[in-house]
């Protein structure tokens, strides 16, 4: 079995590359890399898997790599995926996220080829929704409140259009926040973490600076989303799309009281006004009945071990 992994090089794509080496040894990993790439994520692994280089943005570069390939499955991660950056680069991040899988589709059926393929979307889709839509299930609206929810929106439905017009064989997921260790510093639970280790170690003041703490997020480790990933295209129904998180949302205060509780630094806490957005999405709690009952998938560990586990990372790092 050939599965390709676009984005093998970031967060989730890395861990991806890692869940299946170590469960399906059958599998031969390969992973399409930018010429800009950091490689950090996959230095251990190196030697396991093969890498393409290739650009969302250059259809060409990504003719090339699937006749090389003629992958089996295709994990389609690799996006612009920082919330906060698409306000300053909604033009880029749409020709990443949207424009690049339409890229990624027309060099899939150049080349008549027949993989399933699994399009990781995003809770930030749904957007604004209102109390009696809670928990949000698949069915609900699509309200985005930002540029990189947009996107995610345009991606999702291009794999439904796809799959109907050309019969792609594309599942889509909506996975809420995930996290873990090797998530970017940018992102919420990892900044504050690397904030506090930056403390314990001296080499910033005892202030941690913070955005809007009121904001509601369902935060699932990023080894237990992986696993849904894969389930997606191994037990997942073509055409379909599924909701993955936990369906319990933890407000920010509560990630950085979990946090600080896992260290012994006393600090003090002030809102940063550039880390707040111009519209923020107040809770995603999720109604995951649908991908659960298909596939059997659970998550296996706790928030707080997650939290934990990103701390460490930190604590070697910096």
């Amino acid at each position: 079995m050939r599965v390709l992994i676009t984005g093998i090089t970031g967060f989730a794509g890395s861990h991806l590359a890692d869940y299946i080496l170590e469960n399906h040894p059958d599998a031969k990993v390969y992973g399409v890399v930018r010429w800009r790439s950091r490689m950090e994520n996959i230095l251990h692994i190196q030697d396991k898997i093969e890498h393409f280089e290739a650009d969302l943005k250059d259809i060409v570069s990504l003719k090339k790599c699937l006749e090389e390939i003629e992958p089996d499955l295709i994990f389609h991660l690799a996006a612009q995926s920082f919330v906060p950056a698409s306000w300053k680069l909604p033009k880029e991040t749409f020709a990443i996220n949207a424009i690049g899988q339409i890229n990624l589709f027309e060099a899939v059926l150049s080349h008549k080829l027949s993989p399933k393929i699994q399009v990781a979307g995003s809770s930030e889709e749904y957007g604004l929704v209102y109390p009696d839509e809670l928990p949000m299930k698949e069915t609900n609206a699509l309200r985005p409140l930002s540029p990189y929810a947009v996107s995610k929106v345009a991606q999702d439905l291009l794999a439904w259009q796809y799959f109907k017009s050309y019969g792609l064989k594309t599942v889509r997921t909506r996975g809420f926040n995930h996290t873990g260790p090797r998530r970017g510093e940018v992102f919420i639970c990892s900044n504050f973490a690397k904030q506090i280790v930056e403390i314990e170690k001296g080499q910033r003041e005892p202030v941690i600076y913070v955005g809007n703490l009121e904001a509601k997020r369902d935060f699932t480790d990023v080894r237990d989303t992986v696993r849904a990933y894969w389930l997606s295209l191994e037990k997942g129904e073509e055409g379909e799309v599924y909701n993955i998180g936990t369906g319990k949302p933890y407000s920010m205060q509560e990630v950085l009281d979990m946090l600080l509780s896992l260290s012994k630094v006393n600090v003090k806490v002030e809102v940063d006004k550039n880390r707040l957005r111009p519209s923020d999405v107040p809770i995603l709690f999720p109604d995951c009945t649908k991908f659960k009952e298909r596939t059997g998938w659970e998550p296996k560990i706790p928030f707080k071990k997650s939290l934990e586990d990103i701390l460490n990372y930190w604590r070697e790092r910096v």
